[in-house]
């Protein structure tokens, strides 16, 4: 498998698990003033846009627009789901599970060849 092919879905990966604790990881701080939630989120986002524009950047070519758009929503919701079971303490809801099927199709959909 070609780096362009590969490399992309890891660097989502990782961009994903970056992002999830940035955006939902203060939430097991509460008593955290709200400033410091936001710096330090949004000091975690530039590495997240590390992983992500790279990802992107190589990605494009082998992988459409749209491609890597609904790959990267796949992968969040995976780790999201991973993240808010292991971090949050949440149960995996049926629901939750019923919506990352609808997004599974998604992805069967978009890479359909179109002839």
């Amino acid at each position: 498998m070609t780096p362009s092919l590969l490399l992309p879905p890891l660097l989502l990966i990782g961009s994903n698990l970056v992002m999830t604790y940035a955006w939902y990881g203060h939430l097991k701080h509460p008593s955290w003033p709200m400033w410091l939630a936001v710096l330090l989120s949004w000091g975690l986002a530039f590495f997240e846009y590390c992983l992500a524009v790279p990802a992107n950047r190589i990605g494009y070519g082998a992988y459409t627009g749209q491609q890597l758009k609904i790959m990267q929503e796949v992968i969040t919701l995976i780790v999201f789901g991973g993240f808010s079971v292991m971090v949050l303490g949440e149960p995996l809801r049926w629901t939750y599970l019923a919506a990352m099927g609808c997004l599974v199709m998604a992805v069967v959909f978009i890479f359909l060849p179109v002839d």
